[in-house]
Order: structure tokens, then sequence, then C-alpha cells
């Protein structure tokens, strides 16, 4: 649009703001979405096994309903205590009624995800492939934090980003073909899947989850079948070095399980940005060894 060519930097604030907000709902979804599974699934168990007697919750719960509340006493959030970042300034990180602390997590996820909006913004400018991926961004932050809250990778949002991902391609929005985010949906799912099964033959335990395959078929489809060696690599990476901090700190066993969904979020996210930038000095640098 022209507006967004006269004022440059016009995109990059309205993606911030828009993170920012945006950030605050994804708070509300990453707490909600594993409890309404969770539900979900006890009344599906319940009603093919009632003998096992489960308890099911009542009432409506989604991502809207009930009004959000604090935890500690029940007092509904005002309007004014839903400002990302600065109503948790005003009160000074605690509830406005019963004064019991607000977890910091709640304004770093806004922050983050408005930083990440930013850098879309910053490194692509004003296009559709642009607003597409801050709703690419939206959904990896979201699936790290539940990942790393529950070690769950809901389908929810895994099977949406891949056929956003193919669908983007289908109508010429991304710069990817529509045949290599097919094969890249295809070939990432089964990467993961023959790695799982080879581990499961090898050792008769289970490596990782589903939802790492569907994660990775994903971006897969956002990125091309051709980014998927980057991702695995960076995502190993990651990993290796946040596990062994992880292992360390919490002075636990080799065989503790961690979620490998954040570390593929992460590589994927930097892949979409700077991936062109990556491969393009590893190749350099390979021609000048």
């Amino acid at each position: 649009m022209a507006v967004f060519t006269l004022y440059p930097w016009l995109f990059p604030l309205l993606a911030t703001v828009f993170g920012l907000i945006v950030g605050s709902f994804l708070n509300v979804v990453i707490h909600r979405l594993p409890i309404m599974m969770e539900r979900e699934w006890r009344k599906e168990c319940q009603e093919s096994f009632p003998e096992a007697n489960l308890s099911v919750e009542s009432g409506v719960y989604n991502l809207s309903v009930p009004r959000s509340a604090c935890p500690s006493c029940n007092h509904q959030l005002r309007a004014i205590d839903n400002i990302p970042v600065i109503s948790w300034l005003m009160l000074k990180g605690k509830c406005h009624q019963c004064h019991t602390k607000i977890s910091v997590r709640y304004p770093l996820v806004e922050t983050l995800t408005a930083s990440l909006c930013l850098l879309v913004a910053l490194q692509y400018g004003f296009s559709y492939f642009a607003i597409a991926l801050l709703f690419f961004t939206f959904v990896l932050v979201t699936a790290t934090f539940i990942d790393l809250d529950t070690m769950l990778l809901p389908d929810q949002l895994t099977l949406p980003l891949m056929w956003g991902g193919i669908s983007l391609a289908l109508l010429q929005i991304s710069p990817v073909s529509l045949q290599d985010s097919i094969i890249g949906a295809i070939a990432g799912y089964l990467c993961l899947w023959s790695v799982y099964w080879a581990f499961k033959l090898l050792t008769g335990k289970e490596g990782m989850g589903y939802g790492d395959f569907k994660l990775l078929a994903a971006l897969g489809a956002w990125l091309g079948w051709q980014y998927l060696p980057m991702i695995i690599l960076l995502s190993s990476l990651v990993g290796l070095v946040f596990g062994i901090i992880q292992l360390r700190m919490q002075k636990k066993g080799i065989e503790m399980a961690f979620p490998f969904g954040p570390y593929l979020a992460i590589a994927g996210w930097v892949a979409a940005l700077w991936g062109e930038q990556i491969l393009t000095h590893y190749y350099q640098f390979l021609l000048g060894a």
C-alpha cells in the first residue's frame, strides 16, 4: 500500500502494537487451551467408559468464557487491568484486589510477541506474506509455551499452521512454490516419524511426540523442503544446549523428558526470517574453504 511506502516506519509500528495486543490474548490461549483439551478428553472418556466414573466439569469453558479473573481471589479483571505490559507495571505485578503476585511471564509473552512482530516487519516490510508471518509467529509463540508447560503440541495449532502454509503457496502469496510446500510438509512429518520409530525399535522407548512431527510438517509447508535440514540442525543444537542447562539446573538424569517443540519453533522462526542469508553464508564458507 502507498501509505507504507511513504511512511516505511508505519508498518513496523503497527506490527509491534498489534503484537502487544495479540500477545495479551496468547496468554489466555496458553493457559486455557490445555484445560479445554483435558476437559474434552475427560468427557469423551466418560462417554466411552461410563464405569470409569471420571469427574467431568460442567459449565462453559472456552477462550472467552468465563471472563479472566485472579486465580487466587477469583476477582474479575477490569478493563484497565488488561492493557498489555502497562497494566502489570501499574499494578506492580500484583492483583488489584488481593495483592497476590502476578507471574512475570504475562508481560514477557506480550513483550516477546511484540518484539518478534517488529523483527518480521523490519525484515520483510509490508506485504501479504509479512502479515501471514505475523500469524505464523503467534502460533509458534503459543505452541512453544504450551509445550513447555504441558509437553503437548495441540493439533488445534499445528494442523491449521500446516494447512495455512500450503494455502499461501497455493494462492502464490508465499515465496515457496506449491510443490515445495507439499513436499516440505510430507518430508517434515516423515523425518521425525522415522527417527521416532528407529529410536523406539532400538530402545523400546518413545523419543518424542507426534506433535513434533506435525510441527515440523507445518514448518516445511511454510518454508519448503529445502529448509528442513537447517531447521533440524538448528533445533537440535539449541535443544542440546538448553537441555544440558536444564538438566544441570534441576540435577536430574539424562533420561529426563523435555519438550522438543520449542526448539523446532525457534529454528523455524529463525529460518523464516534469516534462512536465506544463513544458507548463503554457509555456501560461501564452503566455497572459501
